[in-house]
């Protein structure tokens, strides 16, 4: 063992320790700095997590930039794509100033009411799924463990997924691995569904509209 991963296992213990001890504090006290603590322990463990798998180069999930946030109940992603386009729609995330704790705001994607959508153009979309797992299992996933973080937006360093594609694409006999170099594996975990995709990039719209006129955008996007 390289004595770079030794600290770095070093590093994760001691975060995990660290988290251990602040999940405690937040069951038996309440002076109001528990959360704060046990937030921070949680982002250092994953931090450690990632340099950990980084330095034994094995798969891992990375915090990316992101201009917006999901809502975190119903974000109610929908998937769109052909060939080559990948589109990915789902609630923002907001707050109802008035919103006591005593009711419960239902969303119909039916409904004509404007709202802020947003629509994630993944460009050179290769591949692209949504489904299970949901949140109430997400420890089970294979990346739990190596930074993967709930309700948030990801890429997939050292992508197992990107290595199985490409090496299936390796057959053909025009195959030249220079137009791989720019994929990245994208992975967004949300309340009932997690997608992932594969592609070059993605660009982000916030739409104020109904989802149903959203729809209608996204199919002139698709056949145009």
């Amino acid at each position: 063992m390289s004595k770079i991963i030794e600290n770095y296992e070093n590093k994760l213990n001691l975060a995990k320790a660290t988290l251990k001890a602040a999940s405690i504090a937040v069951r038996t006290s309440n002076t109001g700095v528990e959360w704060e603590e046990f937030n921070a322990a949680s982002d250092a463990l994953l931090i450690c997590e990632r340099h950990l798998s980084a330095a034994k180069n094995e798969e891992y999930a990375d915090i990316i930039d992101f201009p917006v946030a999901w809502d975190v109940g119903a974000p109610l992603p929908h998937l769109f794509m052909n060939d080559y386009k990948g589109y990915l729609i789902f609630y923002v995330k907001s707050v109802d100033p008035n919103w006591d704790g005593t009711y419960t705001t239902v969303i119909d994607t039916a409904s004509d009411k404007i709202t802020s959508l947003a629509l994630v153009e993944f460009e050179h979309c290769t591949s692209a799924k949504l489904g299970s797992p949901n949140d109430e299992v997400f420890e089970g996933h294979p990346l739990y463990g190596k930074g993967l973080e709930l309700y948030a937006p990801m890429q997939i360093m050292n992508s197992n997924w990107i290595k199985e594609i490409q090496n299936i694409n390796s057959v053909h006999r025009n195959y030249n691995p220079e137009n791989w170099k720019d994929m990245k594996h994208f992975f967004f975990g949300f309340h009932d569904t997690t997608f992932e995709c594969i592609a070059d990039s993605f660009k982000v719209e916030v739409h104020q509209t109904s989802f149903r006129n959203l729809l209608n955008i996204v199919s002139e996007k698709l056949v145009n």
